[in-house]
């Protein structure tokens, strides 16, 4: 891998009027602050990925599909791929630093034919349904701590009515939404307060957890114990180890958001690249070793994923309830660690409104979204306020599919993770095929293994895509229907016909502000 210190296009890099002058050249005139360094963009990313938030709210799926074998050594097989794909997505964001990010990215590197239809289709699928799946997860964490602070489901808890979850999950977001209508330098201080808990919480529990419990799981049995008893019907391993990959794969999600910040951040087309990759290498470690230590608390898999515990079938939050109760008679300790998590998936909350926003605010720009004229206008706290606060209504409508269905609002999460992934490799997809020859690379740059990774990130995700989309339970039945293949093609197929019946005939594109 290379890296130079001179912009792409000639434009040096360092200071405030090089960011402006490249960004110039992409085509827009400079209209939010840049007020973020490099560690405040990786910051954003660290953030929203939140290995606390994301091991923890999928570890249901990850101890019924193989258990702790499926979890410990398939994080190591996503860290990898995963890591393609970031390196390459860092590389074309030091091409582009733009906030369109990976919408931009298609445009420029599919070739002038295919440039408005490769950018329509990339930009709807960059969903909001993250935001949605994260404040919606910290609303049914928040019931759990509730219901456990209370006596639990076994001792007269109180257990939130679906209604009261929903309630908690719209509070949420309109905190989120209030604190993203500050100046830039706020969303920084929360920012680098996310990077910080999320550093310092997951080290205090891997010391903790571990040092609490009266009971530890082997070593072995940590890393070779395979669960096959998971009681959807599923007993093929080779099939249950794909579904298990689950947790590893929504934990390591949401770093395209240093790219979204991109045009707040100085130097940004350097500290942009450095923002993506060291928000997932710092998550994929301090991820595993969180999850090791989760795990090494884990004796009894069917207790934990039993809807009859204390914790009405909340793995993590029984497991650390029952570690404290058994040392200390009290299980007031699991209650914090339980806290300091979800509050790491608090700030991250706050990132993913910050990351959306900043998509939304570049679309419009771009007049993609029905009145573009509206959400492209930024406050005099050069804040993009009203896609800030259309980014907090739509994760709230997101979620009233949870009143009907919660193998409903699973489609939801569903297009969080792999319509993410789609939206992630399309643009690498062009860079591979399309503009192999022809593209220009920034400060930051793969070399010779640029190609190759791609490939490895392409191939990664396509896979990716057939595993999401098998079915989680045998005999099928609308129970347990995986919606994700109809929740996904869904979203696809919206894009295209609207393409095909309305956008081709106006929609040409990022489109240049500037005159060049």
């Amino acid at each position: 891998m290379a890296a130079q210190r001179s912009g792409a296009g000639g434009v040096a890099a360092g200071d405030d009027d090089a960011d402006r002058a490249r960004l110039r050249q992409l085509g827009y005139k400079q209209e939010l602050k840049r007020g973020l360094g490099v560690v405040s963009n990786f910051a954003f990313s660290f953030s929203i990925i939140c290995v606390m938030a994301g091991v923890t709210t999928t570890y249901n799926a990850g101890l019924r599909y193989g258990g702790p074998a499926s979890m410990t050594l398939g994080w190591l097989v996503v860290a990898f791929f995963n890591g393609c794909v970031a390196l390459s997505m860092a590389e074309i964001c030091s091409a582009y630093p733009t906030s369109g990010g990976l919408y931009y990215w298609s445009a420029k590197l599919a070739g002038e034919e295919w440039a408005p239809l490769a950018s329509w289709i990339t930009g709807w699928c960059v969903t909001w349904a993250l935001t949605t799946s994260t404040d919606f997860s910290l609303a049914q964490l928040v019931q759990v701590i509730i219901l456990l602070g209370t006596g639990g489901a076994n001792g007269g808890g109180y257990m939130a009515s679906k209604y009261v979850v929903l309630a908690v999950h719209g509070s949420l977001l309109v905190l989120h939404g209030l604190i993203n209508s500050l100046p830039i330098w706020w969303l920084s201080w929360f920012g680098h307060l996310g990077a910080f808990w999320n550093t310092a919480g997951a080290f205090v529990l891997v010391i903790m957890i571990p040092v609490v419990a009266k009971e530890r799981a082997s070593v072995e049995f940590i890393f070779t114990h395979f669960n096959t008893d998971n009681g959807m019907g599923i007993h093929d391993k080779a099939y249950i180890l794909a579904l298990g990959l689950l947790t590893s794969q929504y934990s390591l999600l949401g770093y395209d958001a240093s790219a979204h910040m991109i045009e707040e951040t100085k130097n940004a087309d350097w500290s942009g690249p450095i923002g993506i990759i060291t928000s997932v290498a710092l998550s994929t470690v301090f991820g595993w070793i969180f999850l090791v230590a989760l795990t090494s608390i884990v004796t009894n898999i069917p207790y934990l994923l039993d809807p009859g515990n204390d914790a009405a079938g909340y793995a993590v939050a029984q497991a650390l309830y029952t570690a404290f109760h058994r040392r200390y008679g009290s299980g007031v300790g699991g209650l914090v660690c339980i806290g300091i998590v979800a509050f790491g998936i608090f700030l991250a909350g706050v990132a993913c409104v910050a990351s959306n926003s900043r998509m939304g605010y570049a679309f419009s720009r771009d007049k993609a979204m029905p009145f573009s004229h509206v959400w492209h206008r930024v406050s005099r706290n050069e804040v993009p306020l009203n896609v800030v606060w259309l980014c907090v209504v739509v994760a709230f409508i997101m979620a009233l599919t949870s009143l009907g269905s919660q193998v409903a609002f699973q489609a939801m999460v569903s297009i969080a993770t792999l319509g993410q992934y789609i939206s992630y490799v399309l643009p690498i997809f062009f860079r591979v095929t399309t503009a192999r020859r022809s593209f220009s690379p920034g400060p930051f740059h793969l070399g010779r293994y640029s190609i190759v990774i791609g490939w490895a990130a392409v191939l990664w995700v396509a896979l990716l895509t057939v595993l999401f989309s098998l079915p989680v339970a045998y005999p099928i039945a609308k129970d347990n229907f995986n919606y994700t293949p109809v929740a996904v093609g869904g979203v696809l197929l919206l894009s295209v016909g609207s393409w095909v019946l309305h956008a081709r005939f106006w929609f040409k594109g990022p489109i240049v502000n500037v005159d060049m």
